[in-house]
């Protein structure tokens, strides 16, 4: 089981405990695999984002690239476009972290002095030349992704020899290198890239085995929510994949994951305090004294943020 972990973030420290923080997907995108479109006004992805505050979620992940498979590249200026003014209307707003979701140096920059505090880059950090400054300059904190491709290539045909050991090899080559480049190893989190160039079948034998990667002794993300291999599992491709990315989020509850990366946050949320509740956590020694209905706020969903 994962013990408990601070993530160093821009002017703040991140409490991960027992309980998975949930990072809110706000895509204002009109092309996103799941959501796209729904939130790519900015008031509309303002209000969705408040929502989700209020909902129990730990940080808000803003993103104005689509990084599905064969999704079409975004240009630096429409995507700044798209995030900018979501940032400056957020910031002085939300009490919670917020993310950018980008592989773009000058995006990451412009988000930060917009008020991001994490950089969340499905390259790690390799896409862009310029990123590692950014990462260094900013002290933000960082969410490193594994992913075998681009968006354009990566379901052409996944290959590994064995999926597990490749992606944990890479991510602790990376989280090596980037410590190497002056990063303090505090401010990065990982991410296996569920669903980035991997078969349904290498997904589920990356969930399996996630405690690898809790192994390597860094916060832990996983995004799972709503991907094609959750319809391929339940044998119905185009089915609504909110149950089962809930049964997902549950099993790596237990297995001891910090964040977890989803659309649906209120489901998850009250998912998560309910498992928690009635025992699920195997960390739980003892009941919770107030599990549910008291008036106290469940700790295990309000992660305590503390200035840096």
């Amino acid at each position: 089981m994962a013990h408990s972990l601070s993530w160093l973030l821009r002017n703040r420290s991140l409490h991960l405990g027992r309980s998975p923080v949930v990072m809110g997907i706000l895509n204002v995108t009109p092309d996103s695999f799941s959501d796209g479109g729904k939130h790519f006004l900015t008031h509309s992805a303002v209000d969705a984002a408040l929502r989700m505050e209020d909902d129990g979620a730990g940080i808000i992940d803003i993103g104005g690239e689509s990084t599905r498979p064969y999704s079409s590249p975004v240009n630096t200026e429409d995507e700044l476009r798209r995030v900018a003014p979501v940032l400056e209307a957020l910031a002085p707003r939300l009490a919670i972290p917020l993310s950018i979701d980008t592989s773009k140096a000058t995006v990451a920059q412009e988000a930060i002095e917009r008020g991001a505090s994490i950089i969340n880059d499905v390259t790690g950090l390799e896409g862009d030349a310029a990123m590692l400054d950014v990462a260094i300059g900013s002290a933000a904190g960082l969410c490193i992704m594994h992913m075998q491709g681009t968006p354009q290539t990566m379901q052409d045909a996944p290959t590994y020899d064995n999926v597990l050991e490749d992606v944990a090899q890479y991510l602790q080559k990376r989280l090596e290198k980037l410590i190497a480049a002056g990063i303090e190893r505090e401010r990065i989190c990982l991410d296996p890239g569920i669903g980035f160039g991997k078969t349904h079948a290498h997904n589920l034998q990356l969930l399996q085995g996630v405690s690898r990667f809790l192994s390597l002794g860094q916060p832990l993300l996983i995004g799972h929510s709503r991907k094609g291999f959750i319809g391929k599992c339940i044998g119905k491709p185009e089915a609504n994949r909110m149950a089962g990315s809930l049964g997902v989020s549950l099993a790596m509850a237990r297995a001891g994951v910090h964040i977890l990366r989803v659309h649906d946050v209120a489901e998850t949320v009250q998912a998560l305090k309910l498992f928690e509740a009635a025992g699920g956590l195997e960390t739980s020694k003892e009941p919770s004294s107030e599990p549910c209905g008291g008036e106290k706020a469940n700790p295990s969903q309000t992660p305590a943020i503390r200035s840096a």
